[in-house]
């Protein structure tokens, strides 16, 4: 069987479901194709935080710029998809204090919202935090829900037209006289698709995909880790105030908290070794913040693999103070013309990533629309029980928010 259509976007994470989402809204006809169920890859393995830039405020300010934007964005548009808990940055007695200073002062320079609190008010906000704490500094971090988030994408890009195919893994992208003329899939659909254009929006394994059309993106991916562990009564995220390291986020759930996390570079995203180590020491560190989840119970424990674009990487030299940018590549000039490949970024600037890819996609198209997704509510927004019911018939539900997915 074959199937026409205007664009194929591989790849059913958060990316590739925004993608779908924003061409559909601009009428364009989508076919989103996904391996396996809706965010079963990086976007629904991660620890959940929405970012509000001020991790990366004094390190780059583009990246901090984007995630605040995006923060905003997401807190108006995503409804039950986001959890808007604040966060906390906690100075300890180790931490430089010119590091604390440096990031407040770029915060406000950038924008961020940003109030200093001394211990007492810190302990306050968040009780059992360590009596260490020299200092906090509140900031509009949140947590988004993954699996919600995505399958409203998926459900908004399929009520506006496009088709969402789910257990339905790339075989091969032919390429004839320069361009991809066929994308045979396999799985429970096992037909081939026939479109003007192809978005690979696979996150990791965006490399992979590349190779069958022979072309290179030249991925480096790391695994982290993630245990969430029981305890009662976290309000804000906690971010430790010193450069970005293991174990330095604690992100608050429903009588859970989830510790993250470690970055190791690994050979093959579906193929990789975990190691206890990395369980221990996102315990131990985030304990230097929050003392109680040292000895808490481990609720879950899963390893998220991010999409590290490798140019990028070797730019900053694995610097993980700076915020990962977002890359949209075309590849005629490897012999392609009709194949774009977007990579890199993260969770919370999903969205822009989409808008950025889709304008890419319909001036090649010769498509005159602007995107709409900063401004109109993901469908479902304000209903638990529908996002809920979104999430289990595209199969997305992941270890990040499965404690609240579903309950």
């Amino acid at each position: 069987m074959t199937r026409n259509t205007d664009v194929v976007v591989v790849g059913g994470g958060a990316t590739g479901a925004g993608v779908a989402r924003d061409l559909a809204l601009r009428g364009v006809d989508v076919t989103l194709v996904e391996r396996g169920g809706l965010s079963s890859g990086t976007s629904g393995r991660s620890h959940g935080l929405l970012h509000s830039g001020a991790r990366y405020a004094e390190s780059d300010e583009v990246g901090a710029r984007e995630c605040i934007e995006e923060n905003r964005i997401l807190k108006d548009v995503a409804g039950e998809c986001i959890r808007d808990t604040g966060g906390l940055f906690v100075q300890l007695p180790d931490d430089d204090p010119e590091y604390f200073e440096a990031k407040r002062a770029a915060c406000e320079e950038i924008g961020i919202p940003v109030e200093t609190l001394s211990p007492e008010e810190a302990r306050e906000a968040v009780p059992g935090l360590s009596e260490d704490v020299v200092r906090a500094m509140e900031v509009p971090d949140a947590v988004v829900y993954p699996s919600r988030l995505v399958a409203a994408n998926a459900a908004d890009a399929r009520e506006h037209g496009a088709t969402v195919l789910t257990d339905a893994p790339v075989e091969d992208l032919r390429v004839e006289e320069g361009r991809i003329v066929g994308v045979d899939v396999g799985g429970a659909v096992d037909e081939e698709i026939r479109a003007e254009r192809v978005v690979n929006a696979a996150g990791a394994w965006a490399g992979k995909v590349a190779e069958t059309a022979g072309v290179d993106v030249e991925m480096r991916p790391t695994r982290g880790v993630m245990v969430s562990v029981e305890h009662e009564g976290l309000g804000p995220v906690l971010n430790r105030t010193r450069d970005p390291d293991d174990g330095d986020i604690v992100v608050p759930h429903d009588g859970e908290v989830v510790l993250g996390t470690t970055s190791v570079e690994v050979e093959d995203p579906d193929d990789y070794e975990t190691a206890e180590w990395e369980v221990e020491n996102s315990r131990a560190e985030c304990a230097t913040m929050l003392p109680a989840v040292r000895d808490a119970p481990e609720v879950r424990t899963w390893w998220g693999v991010r999409p590290l674009y490798a140019p990028d990487e070797d730019s900053r030299h694995g610097a993980r103070g700076i915020s990962r940018g977002f890359f949209v590549l075309d590849h005629a000039d490897e012999g392609v013309e009709n194949l774009t490949s977007v990579v890199g970024g993260k969770l919370t600037t999903y969205r822009q990533m989409a808008e950025a890819t889709a304008d890419r996609v319909c001036e090649a198209l010769g498509v005159d629309a602007d995107c709409r997704t900063a401004e109109e509510r993901l469908p479902g927004a304000d209903d638990p029980e529908t996002l809920d019911s979104l999430v289990e018939e595209f199969g997305g539900a992941g270890p990040t928010d499965e404690d609240v997915v579903g309950r």
